[in-house]
């Protein structure tokens, strides 16, 4: 690979002209700096980034931890923390933790050997932040939590109100008209599917009946599941309504309960949660509610830079944005 002393050489000049053509161009009269710049593309000569960041002492590298990256919803999110970082030319490295503890704390402990600018993690499990992440922070990288409750963090978060989209779902299938209605979603340690759930039964009244459909992840596939168990049930105490932890899971349940002749929503309401692009555009659009995610991503990284710029003055908070509902044909009236 050619060398920066290779371009000096080409191009007639001294290494510290080449260093000021490729980091203060400003400095370096036209035809110099043309010159250089002919010899940096004769021979494809590339800036060794490593280097300068360790003769920096400083990163320009964030690190995300993603949950799942097979959720549509995490990529949105990433749109929103890559719009962040771009604007103050800062590059964004994606990990996918894949809802694995074990991945997650290998993944923590090269992160404290690497020494990124920051790191952005949902969490595996909400509790026990400060030993997972405790490494991460002796060594001075700043850590915010996104998707993850606050109530379990130390440093700053961002995270969306649950327990009020597990509301808005309930409110919503109660105005319908519907008395049995449906939970599907697990694993109940997600604290996501906690607070959705606890919102959905918090509006119930004693006239409502709630059956909950637990499931080992948030998939098309255990959708599918769901909608099965569903099916089977006799018409008479089949819940008319299902709200589901999120839209992968929805559109499980809608493509099993279509596949067994059940009518969305003459039979079976149903509506999801995130409203990934994928919810509009289903079979029976599903309705769903809504978080901001590609928001959501670039508060968390707006946050994570600004603790990186001054750690010493850097004041913790914890941004909770609210969700909407967005109805569609899957809650329509029958």
């Amino acid at each position: 690979m050619p060398s920066i002393k290779d371009v000096a050489r080409l191009a007639g000049v001294s290494v510290g002209t080449v260093s000021n053509v490729l980091n203060r161009p400003e400095m370096v009269a036209r035809e110099t700096r043309m010159r250089v710049e002919a010899a940096v593309a004769q021979l494809g000569y590339v800036r060794n980034g490593s280097a300068r960041q360790l003769r920096a002492g400083r990163s320009t590298t964030i690190a995300v931890v993603a949950l799942d990256l097979t959720n549509p919803f995490f990529i949105d999110v990433l749109n929103g923390v890559e719009t962040a970082a771009q604007d103050v030319d800062v590059n964004v490295m994606v990990v996918n933790s894949s809802k694995d503890a074990a991945r997650e704390a290998r993944l923590l402990r090269m992160f404290e050997e690497e020494r990124p600018l920051g790191v952005l993690i949902t969490p595996v499990n909400a509790s026990g932040q400060r030993e997972r992440l405790g490494g991460l922070i002796s060594r001075g990288i700043p850590v915010v939590t996104f998707d993850s409750s606050s109530r379990h963090s130390y440093g700053c978060a961002v995270s969306v109100d649950d327990v009020l989209g597990g509301r808005l779902a309930g409110r919503h299938l109660l105005d319908r008209g519907h008395r049995r209605i449906a939970f599907a979603g697990g694993p109940f340690p997600v604290r996501q599917v906690e607070d959705r759930h606890h919102g959905l039964a918090g509006v119930l009244g004693p006239d409502s009946e709630l059956t909950v459909i637990p499931l080992p992840d948030l998939t098309v596939a255990t959708g599918r599941q769901a909608g099965k168990e569903l099916a089977g049930l006799p018409r008479e105490e089949r819940p008319t309504a299902v709200f589901c932890a999120n839209d992968l899971v929805a559109m499980g349940v809608l493509q099993e309960l279509t596949q067994r002749g059940l009518r969305v929503p003459a039979d079976v309401a149903i509506l999801g949660y995130d409203d990934i692009d994928f919810a509009a555009a289903a079979a029976v659009p599903l309705s769903s509610i809504r978080q901001p995610r590609e928001q959501l991503g670039r508060t968390a990284a707006l946050m994570l830079l600004e603790e990186a710029d001054s750690p010493g003055g850097h004041e913790h908070r914890h941004v909770v944005f609210q969700p909407d509902l967005v109805e569609r044909v899957s809650t329509a009236h029958p």
